[in-house]
């Protein structure tokens, strides 16, 4: 914790609380939105396409807080999945949502303040259903699984450009309450 340097103690505890707080209240954002997510009867073609709700507030987290607390947030939202869903989609949320915080770590470190929130999002719901249809393939061992594998790679554009977008709507109000730059 960079921030930390220079520090009372006393100080360095109030900053970890504070984050822990915070991380909190954004893990009860997380849950409310998959909830809402699921109880969305939103008309797609395609079986198992979602827009990822909750995907804003890991990406808020990444940019805003701090990349393990993006990571703590998907892993706790996998076992919220497992406790209202059951096992197999609590492995697939896992899966999809280790991979696709890493992803995103990933190209953040690679490019820094070049990208933008939107590549980052779209990066972040491919990697997603990536690390899904992984978890479903090793689940089912059917290779045919992969041949639904563009048509989530276009959803998860199509989901990360959404989700990137509101992201951007929701900064200025978050801003005017000190919880972004």
């Amino acid at each position: 914790m960079a921030e930390e340097k220079n520090l009372t103690k006393r100080e360095i505890n109030s900053l970890r609380i504070k984050r822990m707080v915070l991380t909190g209240l954004l893990f009860a954002v997380v849950l409310v939105l998959s909830v809402v997510e699921n109880q969305l009867q939103i008309p797609v073609p395609v079986p198992g396409v979602k827009l990822g709700l909750s995907n804003i507030v890991v990406m808020y987290s990444l940019f805003f807080v701090e990349k393990r607390e993006a990571l703590l947030l998907a892993v706790l939202k996998s076992l919220f999945v497992f406790l209202t869903r059951g096992a197999v989609a609590a492995l697939l949320s896992f899966c999809g949502g280790l991979l696709s915080v890493l992803g995103m770590v990933l190209f953040l470190f690679l490019f820094k303040e070049r990208i933008s929130y939107l590549m980052i999002s779209i990066l972040g719901a491919v990697f997603h259903n990536i690390g899904q249809m992984a978890a479903v393939s090793v689940l089912y061992t059917n290779m045919f699984l992969w041949a639904y594998a563009p048509v989530l790679l276009i959803s998860g554009i199509i989901a990360g450009a959404a989700t990137s977008t509101l992201l951007k709507v929701t900064l200025p109000a978050l801003k005017k309450v000190g919880l972004s730059k």
